[in-house]
């Protein structure tokens, strides 16, 4: 099986039933950094399969020894049309980016960027850090709001048991009764982590208009019965009541993304998203062009806007491919 094959299912379900067909997707490793790579599992996006709700990219790394990887170095880069997610479970991670927000980066603790028209920022590790785990995830901002200012927020979700052996973290959207407060400006929309006991089962009641990806980050968990080996995704389509976890022989962490699937036409590339291959052009040369990569004249606000002093360089955005890039499939 290629790491980007799905397993296809199709089920169609009457009212209360629990959609059993589990299409599990694999990861593909990426390096991120310089010389010391840091390595990366990716399960989104994928050849067919693009996004899960509005979540167009899933990002696992660790447990890593930053003495061997060198950690988490990304310097300055841009963002448009779209909000990241960072949620670590070992180590820190200090934020800082174009809208003047300066952060660090804990487990446990949501942090989240929402780029809008455009912003940049840096992530990098800190030197306490031993062990560095987690992920970032990005959902695509609706065209309603992707042209709006950026934001960030901070939330520390409080963990709740809805079954024995089992804790969740709602750290956006709802579930088992806990409701994040965080205004996400894309409607519908949930993140959680859920931690299992080892064996330990769980069913939620979910919406039927949500699908869902469950990312089994520690071990194989059972997703409605499928198992979903360690860094893989169960996908879970619309039209289920409920979606059921299960822990194997070991304790278990699964993060569990879902939403109203997205509509709206994207086109990604690099760290833009827009709904045309010229607008992501554009983009591409606006940032540029303010960043001093390249001549040539803006005509309107700038869209990257200012930094601190005495940050490392920023990074200059890829050539882009010969050929026009292509909307990402639903």
């Amino acid at each position: 099986m290629s790491n980007e094959e799905i397993l296809p299912a199709v089920e169609v379900l009457e009212p209360g039933e629990v959609c059993r067909s589990v299409e599990v997707l694999l990861p593909r490793d990426v390096p991120l950094g310089g010389p010391r790579a840091m390595p990366v599992s990716r399960t989104l996006p994928q050849k067919k399969r693009s996004l899960v709700g509005s979540w167009c990219f899933l990002d696992h790394y660790g447990p890593d020894d930053v003495s061997v990887t060198g950690g988490m170095h990304v310097p300055r880069h841009p963002h448009t049309g779209l909000a990241t997610v960072s949620w670590l479970f070992e180590g820190e991670i200090d934020h800082l980016d174009s809208g003047g927000n300066a952060a660090r980066v804990v487990p446990g603790e949501l942090n989240l960027m929402i780029a809008g028209r455009g912003i940049t920022h840096q992530e990098i590790s800190t030197d306490a850090t031993r062990q560095l785990h987690g992920v970032q995830l990005w959902y695509a901002l609706p065209d309603a709001t992707r042209f709006t200012d950026n934001h960030f927020a901070h939330y520390v979700p409080e963990p709740v048991s809805p079954a024995p052996g089992a804790v969740a973290r709602v750290f956006l959207g709802e579930l088992a009764g806990s409701v994040s407060p965080v205004d996400t400006r894309t409607p519908d929309l949930l993140g959680a982590e859920i931690t299992l006991k080892a064996r330990a089962e769980v069913t939620f009641d979910v919406r039927r208009d949500f699908e869902f990806a469950a990312l089994a980050e520690t071990g194989t968990v059972f997703v409605n019965g499928t198992g979903v080996a360690h860094r893989a995704l169960g996908y879970v389509p619309t039209g289920s009541d409920t979606i059921t976890l299960r822990a194997g022989d070991a304790d278990s962490r699964v993060i569990l993304l879902g939403g109203v699937p997205f509509d709206e036409q994207i086109v990604m590339w690099w760290n833009f998203i827009g709904r045309s291959h010229d607008e992501v052009v554009d983009f591409r040369r606006r940032y540029q062009v303010e960043l001093g990569f390249e001549e040539g004249e803006l005509t309107g606000e700038r869209l990257f806007g200012d930094y601190p002093d005495g940050q490392p360089a920023p990074l200059p955005a890829p050539a882009l491919p010969t050929v026009r890039l292509r909307p990402r499939e639903q």
